[in-house]
């Protein structure tokens, strides 16, 4: 749905205000395509929603009209998942954006779906209290949910759907319902808050969430070393974890990155398998010890360049470099798109599937750096090509789907972190098998037009439609 009514287009005017409904073609385009390289699809309208009735409304009358709805977060997705491939309104929740409640004892918060989660967290600061779940990018608490957000420190942290306690959601249709509660834990029916995490707004919209928070830690520790092998690398990841340092974060960065952040930002790293490892505690000493045990475990597998930096400033001064690899190698490579792959596996296949990406680089002839979130088992590897250039996208396209065949072959999973979107639907048969009915029922039940982000997570959803 290209284009709406006039009438179709003064109801939503009624609904929202007219300074808060926008078919110009500068919003349109704003609203066509995410982070992604995947090709822009135009909607007919954006939308600005205040509060929840007022999406109520807009879903009973989309239900009615057989009008498409797509929830906007911030746009920061990479696998095309807000991207509206139907065209018809975007509901851009950016201006729901309250904290309305904060329980510090109970280390609880209450937001509304369009909150920063940078923003969320200045505001906790002087509670000590943060909301963990950290994508890199910019991205609302609602886009979160909806992708099942998680990064770098998962491996201690865990991902967004262990943060949420309680969802708002408006249905197709208008319904309004709550799901879950306050309580530290609950065997009270279905879990229908985390049915909704990860549904990518095709079951409903998330409009208020009560999440969990943790407790800001006083002290850090970061350590950079270079291994002679990924095997040692992968070596010193299981080592760490089964010696209880609880690490906070475990990243793995491969030689040819290394040299890249060398090269652009004038870095003196060991240009080998590199591990960067983050630790935290609330007393230097405990730290201190937890640098002993990383020392001794990195040494015996042959590490070379071992920096290691207590506090705040040493951490944040060692992880710059980590935290500048997607832009250092976006800038390097200037005109061209970028795809990631993003995939996970068990930790006993990590090495495997590492070695495998590696050799999918070496084979398609492709600019691709390989890196990883290596305590949870989930790989990324950063592509640079130009769509334009249908040949070399091709190879993208192949060498990419080879890698996510081999991590579902290995026991694991098509997307660690970046949701399904338009880019790994077409593995979803693959992965989950005949459960996909059951999914396809779900949406059936809960969306029975097919209104809600059409042509996300289901293969067969998302054939036949063309770009604006």
């Amino acid at each position: 749905m290209k284009q709406l009514s006039q009438a179709q287009f003064e109801f939503l005017q009624g609904v929202f205000g007219a300074d808060k409904v926008n078919s110009g073609d500068s919003a349109r385009k704003l609203h066509g395509r995410d982070f992604s390289g995947h090709p822009s699809h135009l909607p007919a309208v954006v939308v600005w929603p205040q509060e929840t009735g007022q999406i109520s409304r807009l879903l009973a009358w989309a239900q009615e009209e057989a009008v498409p709805i797509t929830p906007w977060g911030a746009g920061t997705s990479t696998e095309g998942n807000p991207i509206p491939l139907a065209g018809g309104v975007v509901v851009d929740m950016v201006e729901m954006n309250r904290v309305l409640n904060l329980w510090p004892q109970d280390m609880q918060v209450e937001v509304e779906a369009g909150v920063g989660f940078q923003d969320l967290n200045h505001s906790l600061r002087h509670e000590g209290l943060f909301f963990p779940p950290d994508p890199g990018a910019w991205a609302t608490i609602g886009g979160m949910i909806a992708n099942n957000a998680s990064g770098i420190r998962t491996v201690k942290y865990g991902m967004t759907k262990d943060y949420v306690q309680e969802l708002e959601v408006v249905l197709p249709g208008g319904r309004v319902i709550d799901t879950g509660n306050r309580a530290h834990k609950s065997s009270s029916g279905y879990d229908l808050a985390r049915l909704f995490v990860g549904s990518e707004g095709t079951l409903g919209i998330v409009t208020r969430a009560v999440l969990r928070l943790a407790g800001m830690p006083e002290h850090f520790l970061a350590v950079v070393a270079g291994f002679p092998s990924t095997n040692a690398a992968c070596q010193a990841v299981t080592e760490l974890i089964r010696h209880g340092t609880d690490p906070a974060a475990l990243e793995l960065l491969t030689p040819p990155l290394a040299r890249l952040l060398n090269r652009v930002n004038g870095l003196d790293l060991p240009e080998s398998p590199l591990l960067f490892m983050e630790f935290v505690g609330f007393s230097a000493r405990s730290l201190e010890e937890v640098l002993e045990i990383a020392r001794e475990v990195c040494a015996e597998l042959g590490a070379q360049g071992f920096e290691a930096g207590l506090g705040k400033v040493n951490r944040d001064r060692i992880w710059s470099a980590r935290n500048a690899a997607a832009e250092t190698i976006k800038q390097t490579h200037a005109g061209l798109e970028i795809m990631i792959t993003d995939a996970a596996v068990p930790m006993s296949a990590y090495e495997e599937l590492i070695a495998f990406s590696e050799q999918q680089v070496t084979g398609s002839g492709q600019v691709g750096y390989v890196f990883g979130h290596a305590g949870d088992g989930n790989l990324h590897l950063v592509w640079m090509g130009d769509p334009k250039d249908p040949a070399q996208w091709q190879k993208l396209e192949q060498a990419n789907r080879a890698i996510v065949e081999k991590a579902i072959d290995l026991g694991g999973t098509a997307t660690g972190e970046h949701g399904v979107g338009m880019g790994k639907s077409k593995f979803m048969l693959a992965e989950h098998g005949a459960s996909m009915e059951v999914m396809a029922q779900i949406k059936d039940t809960l969306d029975p037009k097919g209104i809600m982000n059409p042509g996300k997570i289901f293969p067969a959803a998302s054939t036949g439609v063309h770009s604006s």
